[in-house]
């Protein structure tokens, strides 16, 4: 029998995961592409040799996805796997529409096929949607574990946008294999608050490498994940944690693969419930317990604490956020901009400074009104925001900054305007509360 063509729908992410674990060794397909989608600028690269396998001795290439009914017609392909997440049903469906229409078969891959088992205990924390407030509650349960005498390290799900030869093992320890990576913003904003609380994380490109050497220097493997992606690793010693996000309400049933972490969740953590409105609180939590009713239900608060919050009362301020929580996240404002109104700032729209992607950005997201997506996938992206922020200050007389993003802004560009960074942090309102779970799943699993 002829192998099965394949063309893998990706975010170099998911796709790569996906193509390493089920496609790369296996005797009925061949891939002959990937396609990009969601960001710029990593769409025109090949998945290297190295990775790629001896089925694949010139690589992959990676193509764009607005390109993927003519590919399928040119290559002949049979079969057409998405594999990105943070997706409304709607568009799962009719990126289905548009693959079956061109002739080829439409599949989306599941856990069994996917997860790697570790020898570890693992704890998983994935969400319903990017930007739900999975980095609070994975920071939080690495304290928690730390004050127990047990040593985790955490494994980020991945984000390669370099060289993807040289990313297939990453560990992060300290700034300097930030620069040693050449990370992008995206990646800081994942990664620094690991280094901050003196954690170790790993990422990459090869998730069964990564975990064994993960393994090599843990009790627990976190798996912090990204978007709202299911999480890569599983273990006989688990525990599914899920973020749902209060001020989403419906989100955890209607966004692909979300809805699937809130099936799989031993808890789901229910956040921001102080900002939401109760009926919205409520309908989130029906709705977890009508699809997944042996769930332990947490309510959570993302608290927002803020360095130097008189710099904020009665100035000017420009507001930046964590990027994909306020572009294909769909929010409109994140942690900053709430940091901005309670300590009374005069927020600028950023929107006819913007240069670049991040102008862009603003047409193609136009929920985005009052706040500047921390957009750095490349040296020009990076630059396109310092602008960006200058021409804020020089033409709209901006006085601080105020930043949302994890990434401490102030090392990466040069503004003559102070930088105020917002940080938040996970309360647990009511019980159970985390620490409560972690200590009955380590008394279950008589973990030492």
């Amino acid at each position: 029998m002829p192998k099965r063509k394949v063309i893998i729908m990706g975010a170099a992410g998911r796709d790569f995961h996906n193509f390493n674990v089920f496609f790369r060794n296996n005797p009925d397909f061949e891939v002959v592409a990937f396609t990009a989608a969601q960001l710029p600028e990593i769409a025109g690269r090949r998945y290297p040799p190295e990775l790629a396998g001896p089925n694949y001795p010139n690589g992959i290439p990676i193509l764009d996805e607005k390109d993927l009914p003519r590919l399928i017609k040119e290559h002949n392909v049979d079969l057409v796997v998405l594999a990105y997440s943070d997706l409304s049903f709607d568009y799962v469906m009719e990126r289905a529409s548009i693959v079956n229409a061109a002739g080829a078969s439409f599949m989306l891959l599941g856990p069994k096929d996917t997860m790697i088992k570790s020898e570890k205990p693992v704890i998983a924390v994935t969400a319903t949607r990017t930007g739900a407030g999975k980095s609070t509650v994975s920071r939080k349960l690495g304290k928690i574990l730390r004050g127990m005498g047990i040593k985790i390290v955490a494994v980020r799900h991945p984000m390669p946008y370099g060289d993807l030869s040289k990313q297939i093992v990453q560990r992060f320890a300290t700034y300097d294999d930030l620069e040693k990576h050449k990370v992008t913003f995206e990646e800081r904003e994942e990664y620094e608050h690991w280094i901050d609380n003196g954690f170790v994380v790993y990422a990459g490109v090869d998730y069964e490498k990564i975990l064994r050497e993960a393994e090599k220097e843990s009790d627990i493997v976190i798996w912090d994940g990204g978007n709202n992606d299911w999480s890569f690793y599983t273990s006989d010693k688990m525990l599914y944690i899920t973020v749902a996000d209060a001020l989403r309400p419906g989100h955890e049933l209607g966004y692909w693969p979300g809805s699937v972490n809130v099936r799989l969740a031993d808890v789901v953590v229910v956040n921001k419930v102080v900002e939401a409105r109760y009926e919205d609180i409520e309908e989130v939590v029906n709705n977890v317990r009508r699809v997944n009713p042996g769930a332990k239900i947490v309510l959570g608060a993302s608290v927002i604490r803020v360095d130097r919050p008189d710099l904020i009362e009665g100035k000017k301020v420009l507001v930046v956020e964590d990027g994909p929580t306020v572009t294909h996240g769909e929010m409109s404002f994140a942690a900053g901009y709430l940091a901005a109104r309670k300590y009374g700032g005069e927020i600028v729209d950023p929107r006819e400074f913007a240069v670049g992607d991040i102008a862009r950005a603003f047409e193609v997201y136009p929920h985005m009104r009052e706040v500047v997506p921390t957009l750095g996938y490349s040296d020009r992206e990076k630059g396109e925001l310092e602008e960006t922020i200058k021409n804020a200050v020089e033409k709209g007389g901006v006085e601080a900054i105020v930043a949302g993003t994890p990434i401490d802004l102030g090392k990466l560009i040069k503004v003559d305007v102070p930088i105020v960074r917002v940080y938040y942090e996970l309360d647990e309102i009511g019980e159970p509360t985390l620490e409560d779970i972690i200590k009955e799943y380590i008394e279950k699993h008589n973990i030492k």
